[in-house]
């Protein structure tokens, strides 16, 4: 069994959703990132998101974008997130997702990438940039070393094409809760519990739901409509940035995770 699966298992055993949690990593600094991730996991995290900084984030929002710049402007290359990767895995067996565009990954070769995030000991690859026709020689790559890689459906997506995202995913599928770029929302789409029920029927994947959750009344709402994990990015960034001493950190994971349970 993966990291990632015995995650959601575990979750699933306790009755709640699992907690994923989005960094940028070198957002202040690399060595400042290991310490954040490592605090977010003692907030209650049970899966860690590494976003992979790139010049043009096309989904991604406000928050998350400056993010990106403050990480480029520091020096932050796609093999300094992979070395973190492998630093944050000699202390921690938390379950590793990496989140990049094609670009990056296209600049050090579909194969060399996959190559080292084996050699990282990374556990999953989420690529928001990449459709579902042109995924096969990324996930063939990644399948080939190990690694899991984690497709995204969007609100727009009809059952037979969710059907085919399910097939070509592994580890776990994320659901996009709200059409648009990631971000901070007042609210929880009110067809989200009905999409999660539609897209029981496309996969026995497990379902985590991302883009706009980001206060512990969303993850609340979220884990009660059924949501296998709930996955925080932008409110996280947010809180680094305004604030980015570990202690600081853990506590807002962890006034998160207090509303986990289902």
């Amino acid at each position: 069994m993966g990291r990632i699966d015995a995650a959601f298992r575990r979750s699933r055993d306790d009755g709640r959703s699992a907690l994923l949690i989005y960094i940028m990593a070198g957002d202040p600094t690399l060595p400042k990132s290991e310490t954040l991730a490592l605090a977010c996991e003692r907030g209650g995290a049970d899966l860690l998101e590494l976003g992979i900084p790139f010049s043009n984030p096309i989904r991604d929002g406000s928050e998350i974008q400056a993010a990106t710049v403050r990480s480029l402007r520091a020096g932050t290359r796609p093999r300094d997130v992979l070395a973190l990767a492998t630093c944050l895995r000699r202390r921690t067996e938390i379950p590793i997702i990496l989140t990049t565009y094609m670009s990056p990954v296209r600049g050090m070769g579909l194969a060399a990438f996959a190559s080292q995030c084996s050699k990282a000991d990374v556990d999953g690859v989420i690529v928001p940039d990449l459709s579902l026709e042109e995924s096969d020689e990324m996930r063939s790559n990644l399948d080939g070393h190990g690694v899991e890689y984690i497709q995204l459906v969007a609100p727009s997506t009809p059952g037979h094409r969710a059907r085919s995202i399910g097939r070509a995913s592994r580890g776990f599928l994320y659901v996009v809760a709200r059409s648009g770029t990631t971000g901070a929302h007042a609210d929880i789409p009110l067809d989200l519990e009905t999409r999660l029920r539609l897209l029981r029927r496309c996969t026995s994947l497990p379902l985590a739901v991302g883009f706009g959750i980001s206060t512990r009344d969303h993850v609340h709402a979220v884990a009660r409509m059924g949501a296998d994990g709930v996955a925080v990015g932008s409110a996280t960034v947010r809180t680094i940035r305004e604030d980015s001493r570990p202690e600081a950190v853990e506590a807002f994971v962890r006034d998160l995770y207090a509303g986990v349970k289902r």
